[in-house]
């Protein structure tokens, strides 16, 4: 009795039937394997994050409901939002007891509530006090299939390891950890957990874990929440850790169960979840970890970065119904990357491609932009867009040749979108737009040009990251023996908008490794002007770039969702002022 099973679930926020169908399949599959328990990700019953619809009690209280009445066919712990005891104050974020009725020594029985979330987290994506009432006792599960098991929800675990930036009243791995002193026999401790992913996340993860083992004194277990929802991704790598140190893994990005003997690193095994639309993004297997291992070297990071954007779009679209997307093929290296990742979420079918040159463009960017989509095997056309300017032009002749010289630039990229959306309404499909992170800094996008659309794969994505991107796509390409996505010339020739003649993005931008390096340092890094030219960054560049990040805030608060797969992205966890005049100089 010694085997227990971490389901690592991909739910759809607000699908309750769903979620609970596809919890029972997993706890299912979990016994199969010779778990006599099983233990679900935070709030699954519901998905994480549910954001304001926690504000509805009815869905809180059909949430309960439904952990409730879960079927499985062996215990499992189900997170869940739980009812407020009163309209006054909030719910809280709890674990159940689900499947079937049993039988123990103390009397326990289906669906008591076991423990709820004592931590509360309120910063970077987080902003769980909005929607929860902390409580202040740490979970207890005894008799549960033959375990006695410590309880703690995603947060919970962090504090003990110093990884919070909050400061916390309390330390529920501590709680634990002294009725462990006080001869509470406890067999492990596990953790439902939604820890969203970024590109650091899993090494800080992995040393929270083996902290708590080590306070613990016994396995730790965390069962992580995998797939994408909204702008957040989950990278799954549920875990056991033991004191000493040693970790078992579980793959990122695929829906299953990892088998965890409590006794013995060596006897887990993972098995892939059944369903047919389950997220199985990768071949990552099963990681055995010494206490010395991080798990860094064993971690390619532009495969991670790749199926991460992968994963954030194949999910966006199922969990939105949205079958099919349509994109802008200019030739240059974002779109490239973009087409080869709805490829890879979608299927060639699902994606379209239009190549539409204007004056400006030249004949190697039409020919790059027909190679990209012949070699995915997409649907591409080729639509000229220069009668139409001419026409625009004509009606708006005096008024551009007065104005500024970028509002005749911009009319090219408004056009370009008139034609993605007319065919993604056409077809019932969404326009996916291109830009990386980099150029929506800078502001080397275009508002309701090619910032039109539903989702932007790249919008996380550095520059230079988009070009490793593009190596590893045409690497699996040519593994299989298919030809190469991006060519030779779009991963060489200069960067360029080309709606100019002889136009260049490093005509106004400092070449993109030093833009990339200044942007990560500060957004990420938290540099301030002075730190970046103690760098050796150029002082000049260093203001040039600060006030155009700056100036362009009002771009990003209407760009569409992008998957975040930074330490900080735009979105959640970037709040700048939207009307603001920063003196960078200072």
């Amino acid at each position: 009795m010694t085997t227990i099973a971490l389901l690592q679930f991909d739910p759809t926020v607000g699908d309750l039937d769903h979620n609970g169908r596809r919890l029972a399949a997993l706890a299912h599959q979990a016994l199969s394997g010779g778990a006599k328990v099983g233990i679900s990700t935070e709030l699954a019953v519901c998905g994480y994050p549910p954001r304001d619809l926690l504000m509805e009690r009815d869905f809180v209280e059909r949430s309960m409901t439904a952990a409730l009445t879960l079927e499985t066919p062996l215990p499992v712990l189900v997170g869940t939002p739980i009812p407020a005891e009163d309209e006054r104050t909030l719910p809280t974020n709890g674990v159940v007891r689900a499947g079937p009725a049993f039988a123990t020594i103390t009397g326990d029985e289906h669906g008591r509530i076991v423990a709820e979330k004592q931590l509360l987290p309120t910063y970077d994506v987080f902003d769980e006090a909005r929607y929860f009432t902390p409580k202040n006792r740490s979970g207890l599960a005894r008799s549960f299939g033959g375990f006695t098991l410590g309880v703690t929800v995603c947060e919970d675990a962090w504090q003990s390891a110093g990884m919070t930036p909050s400061s916390y009243t309390q330390d529920p791995i501590e709680h634990i950890a002294e009725w462990c002193r006080q001869g509470v026999d406890i067999d492990a401790t596990v953790n439902l957990s939604a820890s969203p992913f970024h590109s650091e996340k899993f090494t800080t993860r992995l040393a929270v874990a083996r902290h708590a083992a080590a306070v613990l004194g016994h396995p730790f277990l965390l069962a992580n929440q995998v797939g994408g929802n909204d702008d957040l991704l989950f990278d799954g790598r549920s875990l056991a850790v033991w004191p000493d140190g040693r970790a078992v893994v579980a793959p990122s990005w695929q829906e299953g169960v990892l088998i965890v003997d409590i006794t013995s690193p060596e006897a887990c095994r993972w098995v892939a979840s059944e369903a047919e639309d389950a997220l199985a993004i990768g071949e990552a297997p099963l990681m055995h970890l010494e206490a010395s291992d991080d798990g860094t070297g064993m971690m390619d990071a532009i495969e991670e970065l790749t199926n991460a954007v992968v994963a954030g779009l194949a999910d966006y679209c199922r969990k939105s119904s949205i079958t099919s997307v349509v994109l802008g093929l200019s030739g240059g290296i974002d779109s490239a990357v973009a087409a080869c990742v709805a490829v890879a979420a979608l299927g060639a079918e699902k994606v379209t491609g239009l190549a539409m040159p204007s004056r400006h463009s030249s004949q190697h960017s039409i020919d790059d932009a027909l190679h990209t989509a012949e070699a995915l095997g997409m649907t591409h056309h080729l639509h000229e867009i220069d009668a139409m300017h001419t026409s625009v032009e004509g009606v708006l002749g005096e008024v551009l040749a007065n104005g500024h010289p970028v509002a005749a630039e911009n009319l090219q990229a408004r056009l370009r979108a008139l034609l993605v959306m007319g065919y993604a309404n056409a077809n019932a499909s969404m326009a996916i737009t291109t830009g990386n992170k980099s150029e929506i800094a800078q502001g080397y996008c275009t508002l309701y040009g090619d910032m039109a659309g539903g989702y932007a794969p790249l919008g996380d994505v550095y520059k230079m990251e988009v070009y490793a991107m593009a190596e590893r796509f045409n690497q699996r390409a040519e593994a299989s023996g298919r030809t190469a996505p991006v060519s030779t010339s779009t991963m060489t020739k200069p960067p360029s908008a080309e709606l100019a003649p002889d136009q260049t993005d490093q005509d106004s931008l400092p070449p993109y490794d030093e833009l990339d390096a200044i942007l990560r340092s500060h957004i990420e890094g938290g540099l301030n002007t002075d730190d970046l030219i103690a760098r050796g960054f150029d002082a000049a560049t260093v203001m040039d770039v600060l006030q155009r990040l700056e100036r362009n805030e009002h771009k990003r608060w209407q760009m569409p969702p992008a998957p975040r797969v930074s330490p900080r992205a735009f979105g959640q966890g970037w709040r700048r002022p939207l009307a603001s005049n920063h003196d960078w100089r200072r």
